[in-house]
């Protein structure tokens, strides 16, 4: 009986341990969901399919009651997004912040918030330079109002940024924020380290190579096997992801973020509306993503990268050129443009 015992005991133990590491691997990636659109189905809906395909991860970029509604007693972790509109009055005083949090996080307790993202894309050499001042003020008041509520250890509060702000990239050792963003980055970085709280990063290969098609593969930047490169010093990069990471952690690194952890908040392809784009190209690159992401970097091996796609749907409202209404993975009917798993 003991015998038979043990070995019950040890075949649990392994189940156990492959559930683990199954829910391990595939809770890295999440997707973002955006509602620039006429035609998407309802939150209600959407929470439904992401349960249906075991995606695990949600990033919402404002506090839409009806999203908040529908992700209550869901098992899915949320990045939920301060709209770039809302930094000035959240910087403007610590009880405007507490009112904030208080009307979307606290009135939601059965919602896992995971992080909140104080501000998407802000750059002082962007179109949205007028909110850089804002950014590092709302972050401090927001990070506050949620130490108050007794929730600092189970949201971490963080800004999310381009890789626009980098300087150099290559080889990724030399990484370093541009000299015109350190005055606004650099402050960022001290305060995300103080708090222990990692840096919210849109990474888009797609833009990386249609900039610099001549040196720059597209199966390198499709994340594709055997199509990586040795950079200066030796280091053998297997795609072109891992490259932009690593060079931002080597910009971190510089302005005094060595401990600051990266989370990519963005990543995707568009399947239409511009050059090298199609249905095949973003399912390659979204399914290799996730494989990808398994691992770590040259520069932080063994770490999974978690991280966000870009987007659950297409959104047919949104501003730009085309490719912008084109990211979705989804359909508005809710069938998938491509196979896709997240298993």
């Amino acid at each position: 009986m003991a015998k038979a015992y043990h070995v019950m005991s040890s075949m649990l133990s392994s189940v156990l341990l492959i559930m683990v590491a199954l829910d391990f691997t595939a809770a890295q990636t999440g997707v973002c969901y955006g509602t620039l659109g006429n035609n998407l189905p309802s939150a209600a809906d959407t929470v439904a399919l992401y349960n249906q395909y075991n995606i695990r991860r949600m990033r919402i970029y404002d506090p839409n009651p009806a999203t908040l509604q529908a992700l209550r007693g869901s098992p899915i972790e949320v990045i939920l997004g301060v709209p770039n509109t809302d930094l000035q009055r959240l910087a403007a005083s610590q009880a405007n912040a507490n009112t904030w949090v208080q009307n979307n996080v606290r009135n939601y307790p059965t919602v896992r918030f995971r992080y909140i993202a104080v501000g998407n894309e802000v750059s002082p050499i962007r179109d949205t330079a007028q909110y850089a001042s804002f950014v590092l003020p709302a972050l401090r008041n927001v990070n506050n109002a949620i130490s108050a509520a007794g929730l600092a250890n189970q949201i971490k509060v963080s800004t999310a940024v381009e890789t626009g702000l980098l300087g150099n990239s290559y080889p990724p050792a030399d990484g370093v924020f541009r000299s015109d963003v350190t005055g606004f980055i650099n402050p960022i970085v001290r305060f995300l380290a103080d708090t222990r709280a990692p840096l919210l990063l849109n990474l888009y290969t797609y833009f990386s190579y249609i900039d610099n098609k001549g040196s720059i593969s597209l199966n390198y930047a499709l994340l594709q096997p055997n199509s990586g490169v040795t950079v200066p010093g030796g280091i053998r990069y297997d795609n072109l992801f891992y490259a932009i990471l690593d060079a931002t952690y080597a910009a971190l690194e510089k302005a005094g973020g060595s401990a600051v952890e990266i989370v990519v908040s963005e990543s995707g392809w568009p399947s239409a509306g511009g050059d090298t784009t199609s249905v095949e190209y973003a399912r390659i690159y979204n399914n290799n993503l996730i494989q990808r992401v398994k691992n770590g970097t040259p520069k932080r091996p063994g770490r999974p990268i978690q991280t966000y796609i870009f987007a659950m749907y297409d959104e047919n409202q949104k501003g730009g050129p085309e490719i912008e209404r084109n990211f979705g993975i989804f359909r508005p009917n809710r069938q998938a443009k491509y196979p896709i798993s997240f298993n």
